[in-house]
């Protein structure tokens, strides 16, 4: 039973660094794709919208296209995109920022090195105060376990 109270905060731990990861990580391409310098004209091949939570909770919907353009190589690159604006939809062209050693890696976000920055500081603002919470949580409950141990013989 004490360890449930150590092995719970430790998975949940778990999952918010591997989220944050993944968010750092993406965030970082597109800073890479915007700073790479090349452009290039992309078609929307389809827009599609996912949907997650309900029963209990909130519904939540996110909107995601996929886009394809040649390089300047001449090589095609197709790739899927979440959270582009509700206004393109399948045949539009748009501007795609890439770098030329990872195209696949493109955005079509329009360059806004602040509020990436602003979204990058708040994911790890609020990810550090959830790990801090689950490490709080266990040194408390390691120090009642250790408690109740020095009482009960």
């Amino acid at each position: 039973m004490e360890a449930l109270f150590y092995v719970v905060p430790t998975l949940m731990i778990a999952m918010a660094v591997f989220a944050l990861v993944r968010i750092l990580r993406r965030s970082r391409e597109v800073r890479s794709a915007w700073n790479g310098g090349l452009t290039a004209e992309a078609r929307c091949l389809r827009s599609y919208t996912t949907t997650s939570g309900g029963g209990q909770t909130s519904v939540s919907t996110t909107l995601h296209h996929v886009y394809e353009f040649t390089t300047r190589e001449g090589r095609s690159v197709r790739f899927e995109e979440s959270s582009g604006p509700a206004t393109i939809v399948e045949g539009d062209i748009v501007t795609v920022h890439y770098t030329p050693e990872h195209p696949e890696r493109a955005t079509a976000h329009a360059p806004a090195r602040g509020k990436l920055a602003a979204e990058a500081g708040c994911v790890v603002a609020f990810f550090g105060v959830f790990i801090a919470g689950c490490v709080t949580f266990m040194v408390v409950a390691h120090l009642m376990f250790s408690a109740a141990d020095e009482i009960l013989p």
